[in-house]
């Protein structure tokens, strides 16, 4: 049996400082093989850097996927795509804003391969005698502005990866970092029968549809984050009510302290078929 625990995005200092107390239990508790974590949130909200990576390693994660803010902390970013090669971007992710380093990036391919934006958008690595194949797309629905760059159809592009990559046999998971609950819903059904698990993040919120597609698809339109309980998303209330009630613009401001929530989805296989899901959900003081 192989057991998969998935964690959504990773919200800054609350998010971090939650994992280190909740994933260790949680380790313990249902002997995960393999620990998955979005991690475009971790720095600030924003961005990745590598000591934060470095932290997660300590607590003991496999792979990290990610999404629209992942290039947000800059060159180090980079540093840690170079570094990190368990870190997967969006595949789909096709140019990088000519702001974001020198030389431009440009170019990149589906799969990460042969481009000039950093990292790549798949990781395959195997643990206790299984192969894994972790893929990250970012959606295009209400949503393709808010890269720092050019998106392609996620789609076309798992379809491209999955007939250049899969092999027999392999548990082939896919986070779909999007705002539309459609587009993450439709995008199960197309891969239904080829991925075994695939799941959306980025909306921050848990939805209450884990279930089991015709085809042996595990799947959830949002795992939801892990970060301050008492806050908007992840940010502090009054950053996030400034602009609705027109007393400022929005700061991406997270609390420092307070109860913090993790929220995760849990598979257990039967070699790479899907027999149980569970949603988990763990508060805890930071």
């Amino acid at each position: 049996m192989n057991k998969i625990l998935i964690i959504g995005d990773i919200m800054g200092r609350p998010g971090r400082l939650a994992l280190s107390q909740v994933l260790p239990l949680w380790k313990t508790e249902y002997q995960p093989d393999v620990v998955i974590g979005n991690v475009e949130n971790l720095t600030h909200g924003k961005g990745i850097i590598a000591r934060h990576i470095e932290d997660l390693n300590a607590i003991g994660f496999d792979v990290y996927t990610s999404g629209n803010h992942v290039f947000d902390s800059g060159p180090r970013a980079e540093e840690c795509f170079e570094k990190f090669h368990n870190i997967v971007r969006p595949a789909n992710y096709l140019t990088l804003d000519d702001s974001f380093s020198s030389p431009p990036f440009q170019g990149g391919v589906a799969g990460g391969q042969g481009g000039h934006v950093p990292g790549q958008g798949f990781y395959r690595f195997s643990k206790n005698n299984q192969q894994y194949l972790v893929i990250n797309f970012g959606g295009q629905v209400f949503f393709d502005k808010q890269y720092r760059g050019t998106i392609g159809n996620p789609f076309f592009a798992f379809d491209e990866i999955y007939n250049q990559e899969a092999q027999k046999d392999d548990i082939i998971i896919v986070d779909l970092h999007a705002e539309a609950t459609s587009e993450k819903n439709a995008f199960a059904w197309h891969v239904d029968g080829r991925a075994t698990i695939m799941y959306g993040t980025h909306t921050h919120i848990p939805t209450a549809d884990t279930k089991i597609l015709p085809k042996g698809l595990a799947f959830q339109t949002d795992i939801g984050m892990t970060g301050a309980k008492d806050s908007v998303l992840g940010v502090k209330p009054e950053s996030s009510l400034a602009p609705y009630l027109e007393t400022g613009k929005f700061k991406l401001e997270i609390p420092e302290e307070g109860p913090a929530i993790a929220n995760a989805l849990l598979v257990e296989l039967e070699g790479n078929k899907v027999i149980k899901m569970e949603r988990l959900q763990q508060e805890v003081d930071i």
